[in-house]
């Protein structure tokens, strides 16, 4: 099966490989990790924010980790920030919650943000916007692919 998000990497000449899990595994970058054979860091969570502005920008996290508040707000230049509401998710990236690819779909000017402790990882794994199908990768092609600005977003002794 071949989705959009499959093509766009083709089309950019940027590897990658495939890998699929039972359908019917649990939602959460743990179950995914455990169906994969990988640690649950190594799973990328994406994650829209707003901004007060109305501004929305995709945010990159390892499963196992949070943001910390006052980085996140510091990287979207707003104190107001939130989670998108899944129909505003929906409506803007066209994949529900729980396995948004972290490219193809931005229109111009989108910010996307990886936090800078999944460049420790050898390979990540992002959804294909399918549930049940990964996509695996290094962090050097996934920010290539996702345009994203690298920051420290988790680790407060940094």
């Amino acid at each position: 099966m071949t989705l959009p998000a499959h093509i766009y990497l083709e089309e950019r000449g940027i590897p990658y490989r495939r890998l699929a899990f039972p359908p019917e595994t649990d939602k959460g970058a743990a179950n995914v990790a455990q169906a994969l054979g990988f640690q649950e860091g190594q799973m990328v969570k994406t994650l829209l924010f707003q901004t007060g502005a109305g501004e929305l920008a995709l945010v990159m996290l390892g499963g196992d980790r949070s943001a910390v508040s006052g980085r996140l707000k510091a990287a979207l230049g707003s104190r107001n920030i939130r989670l998108a509401a899944p129909e505003r998710v929906l409506q803007v990236t066209g994949y529900p919650v729980g396995s948004i690819p972290p490219f193809h779909w931005q229109p111009p000017r989108f910010r996307s943000f990886l936090d800078a402790a999944l460049t420790e990882y050898a390979e990540l794994g992002v959804g294909a916007g399918l549930w049940g199908q990964e996509i695996i990768m290094t962090p050097a092609n996934l920010i290539a692919a996702s345009q994203a600005i690298v920051v420290n977003l988790t680790d407060r002794t940094r």
